[in-house]
């Protein structure tokens, strides 16, 4: 999956926008991506961009409440990864609901610990999907930003 989401910054980051799922499939078969990735990948992206508010009220989005993980929750995402997702927060690049959307779907990868390049690139789809990838400054923090910024 990961591939596909790199394979679709590469070819339509500057687009602003990923083509029509039938279109996209045939972009990726011929690229030599496997059918199973593929829907895989584009159901993902489906439950993302359904996700804008998901079943999280709006008004999570300007909250400035404490984010406590779950047993599970602490069990999938590591220290580093929730360490990395209180980083983007704190630094303004997402807000309390980009944050729960952006657990939820890294907890739908259904992959233990996922790695820190993984989170950065399931934000950057986010806000890609979102439209908030304007902010040059924004995208230099996530692809840019060292493992000493967000340690503690």
């Amino acid at each position: 999956m990961f591939d596909i989401l790199v394979f679709l910054f590469e070819n339509y980051f500057d687009s602003g926008n990923y083509p029509d799922s039938a279109t996209l499939t045939r972009k990726l078969t011929m690229a030599g991506f496997a059918d199973e990735d593929i829907s895989e990948t584009l159901n993902w992206l489906s439950e993302l961009a359904r996700h804008d508010t998901g079943s999280y009220s709006a008004s999570l989005a300007d909250n400035d409440s404490f984010r406590c993980y779950s047993a599970d929750e602490m069990e999938r995402i590591d220290s580093e990864g929730r360490g990395f997702i209180i980083f983007l927060e704190q630094n303004g690049i997402i807000n309390p609901l980009q944050r729960e959307l952006l657990i939820d779907r890294v907890l739908a990868m259904n992959e233990n610990s996922p790695s820190i390049e993984k989170i950065k690139l399931i934000v950057l789809t986010e806000l890609w999907i979102q439209n908030q990838l304007t902010d040059d400054a924004i995208l230099e923090k996530l692809l840019i930003v060292s493992d000493s910024h967000y340690r503690h």
